[in-house]
């Protein structure tokens, strides 16, 4: 009876250890959460309460202005960020998607598929300015012209990574039993590729996408090396073109109050962009999911 009270008596006492140090995890982990959550409150708060004031249509229509003038806008440097953004977009996606098909459906236990694994993770970690330096001395230094062709490939070179990558995962995740039953039907390993496994994926490679253009939207170091900027507007790729994240990383650095108040405002606009396309991707995984 005394060995069973005992017993009885050492669950009870780990039982109450086991409770205390769960008590303790998840507190640390709330506080974890809680601190987190701070940082990017304040930061949103300041950007908006900042951004908002210096929003007005003139930054919408007109150029970006000289120092201390009375008026000036962003409107060359949206336009060159949506320019640059789209083009290394339609670049880098159909090469991200067909290297990632290439590595989930053929690649597998290859050494040209270990290989590619291998040189796409080095370019998802490599920072954004090598890969601008590397643009610099291959097309600048080459052409020695500064233009918005040079910003497109390092834009684009930041795309590819991402997009490899999600697309094998989400390829990855397809059931072989899919891809042997078309196969027992005598559907050709192409179509099977097209209208079976990367159909019912579409969703989780469209947030690869998505998300690359979220990385690339706010992308400073690559532009510097390569599109450079321009005051005024121009929609030839050849020349130097403006960019928001350079007109923000010039007008916040400068001591001129009314480029100070255009860079909150470019802020703005590429925080509230980028926050859309993350919301936009997460709807659609979790839709497909």
């Amino acid at each position: 009876m005394s060995s069973l009270t005992t017993l009885d008596a050492g669950r009870l006492a780990m039982h109450r250890h086991r409770k205390r140090v769960n008590v303790l995890a998840l507190a640390l982990s709330l506080g974890a959460m809680a601190f987190g959550l701070f940082w990017l409150a304040w930061i949103l708060f300041e950007t908006i309460r900042l951004g908002v004031g210096g929003l007005a249509w003139q930054v919408f229509t007109e150029m970006t202005p000289p120092p201390q003038a009375e008026t000036g806008g962003l409107a060359n440097a949206i336009f060159g960020s949506l320019v640059m953004v789209s083009l290394a977009t339609l670049l880098g996606t159909p090469i991200g998607i067909m290297a990632g098909i290439h590595l989930a459906e053929y690649g597998k236990g290859t050494w040209l598929g270990r290989t590619t694994q291998f040189i796409n993770d080095i370019l998802l970690s490599a920072p954004s300015i090598v890969i601008g330096l590397f643009i610099y001395a291959v097309v600048v230094s080459r052409f020695k012209s500064f233009s918005a062709w040079a910003g497109i490939l390092a834009l684009a070179l930041i795309v590819i990574p991402v997009v490899i990558r999600q697309t094998e995962n989400m390829l990855s995740l397809v059931p072989n039993a899919m891809r042997e039953a078309a196969y027992a039907l005598g559907t050709p390993k192409w179509k099977v590729i097209l209208s079976i496994t990367l159909k019912s994926v579409r969703a989780g490679v469209l947030t690869g996408v998505l998300l690359a253009v979220a990385r690339i939207s706010g992308e400073t170091a690559p532009l510097l090396f390569t599109a450079l900027s321009n005051q005024f507007w121009t929609s030839n790729l050849g020349e130097p073109m403006a960019s928001l994240p350079v007109t923000i990383f010039k007008f916040a650095m400068s001591p001129y109050e009314n480029w100070q108040k255009l860079a909150w405002a470019g802020v703005f606009l590429i925080t509230m962009g980028v926050l859309a396309l993350n919301i936009l991707a997460r709807v659609l995984f979790r839709n497909k999911h």
